[in-house]
């Protein structure tokens, strides 16, 4: 098991959602993505739009070459200059595989859905997955003890399981 530690927020202990989609309404998604992209002097173009809705549309974290696929019309050049864009803003994260693709995902500050990853090692597959509210409180407990020890201030967590999918099993 790997623990990531990030800067991504805190969310309270046992916070879990439905994974199959962003957890807010369509209004208030594109309403959030456009006021992070404005405090940063960026425009919410039809195409952050679109990459947006896709990310928001798929339910897991997605590769590019997916984002094309559920975004039609959207040239690839655009996407990957967008995507540095709308990172960089805090509406995408980065989530990195065990293969050469790098998947994109919403901010949880942004979908409203606190989740960890597990990661196939063989394809890298990555699927986001909740966990219990006691699997919350250990990690939160677990967490405590870092931060005596190292003097860190913890913003919040990741955690990544990493195995085989049933695919490549």
């Amino acid at each position: 098991m790997i623990i990531i530690l990030s800067t991504t927020g805190f969310f309270p202990s046992g916070y879990a959602e439905d994974m199959t989609a962003s957890a807010k309404p369509d209004g208030a998604l594109h309403g959030g993505a456009e006021m992070l992209l404005a405090a940063r002097g960026q425009k919410y173009t039809t195409a952050r739009r679109a990459i947006v809705s896709a990310l928001a549309a798929t339910g897991h974290p997605a590769t590019i070459a997916e984002l094309l696929g559920a975004a039609p019309g959207l040239p690839a050049s655009t996407a990957y200059r967008n995507m540095t864009v709308l990172s960089e803003a805090g509406i995408v994260i980065r989530i990195g595989g065990t293969d050469e693709f790098a998947r994109f995902e919403l901010s949880e500050e942004l979908s409203g859905q606190h989740h960890h990853h597990i990661v196939c090692t063989d394809c890298g597959l990555v699927l986001d997955t909740s966990s219990s509210p006691g699997l919350e409180d250990a990690l939160a407990e677990a967490v405590r003890g870092v931060v005596q020890a190292g003097g860190f201030e913890i913003t919040g967590h990741r955690l990544e399981l990493v195995g085989r999918c049933t695919s490549c099993q």
